[in-house]
């Protein structure tokens, strides 16, 4: 089916802004529907449109990993039952070799739209979810043998099919989880937001016809392609390096892993090419190529006018080439492992791109966000019984900074998340979980200083108050490896975690498993953001209402940022030549 390229401009507005509406719909529907604390507190969902030509419409939020790929895995599901595909029918779909999704946790919904007998348009939405098999709850357990000791893996199967449930594929799915009650909210939140965002599609449409719409997406594409090309124009030409490491595989200890990025720039295209990266690893930090192409995109967005930033597709991914080599760190062969994807190596190939690109541009740099540094917390309640998953965003530190702006202080999740995960309410999360918070405030001096500082880490505390409770590490981060500042700005601060019992510290390292009993205290002290220029020449207003506010000392201030030595000098040499002693500050 072609459509004229012609629409008024009202109309192309309306089309355009009616489609990223329906995408906050979607994911607002979800977290007022949900149960489960990561998808309807943590708001750890994604949502998107396609049309039937597997070209993306409409991404206006979401984690990048888990659906700015989605294009790839629409066009899996057209190639691998493409004739099979009917009007009222639902996907799910979460495997990463089979389908260019991210890690098995995150099961997507796709939902085919069709108008009068014609499908147009494909809807997402995924979430996070408590569990999905595999050897431990919650999907970060650092030894499988391999993914499917991960998980269930979904290629795309039916599971309404002609709008009616495909009841033994469900009976399948619920017998091979640990949560099937609770977990069925969160799948019937998600599926009802693609059929909420179907309505909507379906209004407009009735009221402007298929033809107009699908022209209108026409000039979307072709407008945010040329938007991208003129950015990327003035990036100077030539290649530029970026890499950064996690802290191992979780299997193979205390090995860094790296990620290595060269972005060559070229008149109006851009490509990044992984080609240096490590080689796929035992452990479960491989990175598939759905959420490596994913990452590639949204960091370089990062790096385009900021008016651009919700209203990116199709478009806006044609000039930019992504090289990741198969069976790479970044691209790894099946059956490999990959449930710390998301954080490791995840977080290392955003950061990687940042850094070159930082090179790129100076003026528009971003440095890495404090590295995720929690765990998985799985056990039961003992004020009802019942098994609970709970994954703590917590004691993330905050953002990097970006030239001319300092990190912002409340985001979590890290960079490869872009803050689009939330922090935990302590009160909800003390009435949902057997755990007390004892400690929860910002870690003084932990940031990566700059002239544009990174946000502070987190000191955090809580106190089991339940049973035995597994606490895997696998989605923790930094402890022995740095995230990168910019144009001189310094590294993200390594963080350190213990469990505290019966007066002993037992150290908690990352990509790894441990057990709290009852009484047991777990805490962490994260490492914050990096930072953008050199401190040297940080506004001293700035370092004065940091120190006001408690996080950095004059110390750091006066070694670090060099606040006062000037007149601290000037005053030696004025007592010197007075005889005078000048009193130590």
């Amino acid at each position: 089916m072609t459509f004229p390229m012609t629409t008024d401009p009202i109309t192309l507005a309306t089309v355009w802004h009616g489609l990223q509406s329906t995408c906050r719909e979607m994911r607002a529907l979800v977290q007022r529907s949900a149960q489960s604390h990561i998808i309807a507190l943590l708001g750890d969902i994604s949502v998107g449109i396609w049309d039937a030509r597997a070209r993306t419409v409409a991404v206006p939020i979401g984690l990048p990993a888990q659906f700015l790929g989605g294009n790839l895995s629409v066009r899996y599901l057209l190639d691998d039952i493409g004739d099979e595909i009917e009007e009222g029918d639902v996907f799910i779909h979460n495997d990463p070799y089979h389908g260019y999704n991210t890690h098995l946790p995150d099961w997507g919904f796709f939902r085919p739209v069709f108008h009068q007998g014609k499908l147009l348009f494909f809807l997402l939405a995924r979430g996070h979810q408590m569990d999905t098999g595999g050897s431990y709850p919650g999907g970060y357990y650092p030894n499988g043998y391999d993914i499917h000791a991960e998980g269930l893996c979904f290629p795309p199967i039916k599971v309404i099919s002609r709008g009616k449930e495909v009841k033994d594929m469900w009976k399948l799915i619920w017998n091979n989880v640990r949560y099937p009650n609770a977990m069925k909210i969160d799948v019937a939140a998600l599926i009802a937001a693609t059929e909420h965002g179907e309505q909507r599609v379906h209004a407009l449409l009735e009221r402007y016809g298929a033809e107009t719409v699908m022209t209108c997406v026409d000039a979307m594409i072709e407008r945010s392609e040329r938007a991208v090309r003129k950015e990327i124009e003035r990036i100077p030409d030539g290649t530029y390096s970026g890499e950064s490491a996690t802290d191992d595989d979780g299997t193979e200890l205390d090995v860094p892993v790296w990620v290595k990025c060269d972005v060559t720039v070229k008149g109006d295209e851009m490509t990044i090419d992984f080609s240096r990266s490590d080689a796929q690893r035992k452990g479960f930090v491989n990175h598939s190529l759905g959420p490596t192409y994913s990452q590639s995109m949204a960091m370089s967005f990062l790096f385009f006018d900021q008016a651009l930033a919700e209203f990116h597709n199709e478009g806006s991914m044609h000039p930019i080439h992504v090289i990741a080599p198969e069976g790479s760190v970044v691209n790894p062969r099946y059956p490999a492992t990959v449930g710390g994807a998301p954080i490791s190596v995840g977080g290392q190939v955003a950061e990687a791109i940042v850094m070159a690109l930082s090179k790129a541009l100076p003026h528009k740099s971003v440095a890495a966000w404090g590295r995720r540094y929690g765990q998985y917390v799985f056990g039961a309640d003992p004020r009802t019984g019942d098994p609970y998953v709970w994954c703590p965003f917590d004691p993330d530190g905050g953002a990097g900074a970006t030239w001319g702006n300092d990190g912002h202080q409340a985001p979590s999740s890290g960079l490869a998340a872009l803050g689009n995960v939330q922090r935990n309410n302590v009160e909800e999360a003390e009435i949902r979980f057997p755990w007390h918070y004892l400690v929860y405030e910002f870690r003084p001096d932990s940031m990566g200083h700059g002239k544009w500082r990174g946000a502070p880490g987190i000191h955090w505390a809580i106190r089991n108050e339940g049973p035995r409770a597994g606490l895997p590490t696998g989605n923790s981060d930094g402890e022995r490896t740095k995230g990168p500042g910019a144009v001189g700005g310094w590294a993200t601060p390594n963080g350190q975690a213990w469990i505290e019992r019966n007066g002993e510290r037992i150290p908690v390292h990352t990509h790894r498993m441990y057990w709290a009993e009852t009484g047991d205290v777990l805490e962490r002290m994260s490492g914050g953001g990096a930072g953008v220029g050199d401190p040297r020449e940080r506004d001293p207003r700035l370092i004065e209402e940091d120190i006001r506010n408690g996080l950095i000392s004059r110390e750091v201030a006066r070694d670090v940022y060099g606040l006062g030595m000037a007149a601290e000098k000037s005053a030696t040499r004025q007592g010197k030549m007075q005889g005078e002693t000048v009193p130590a500050k």
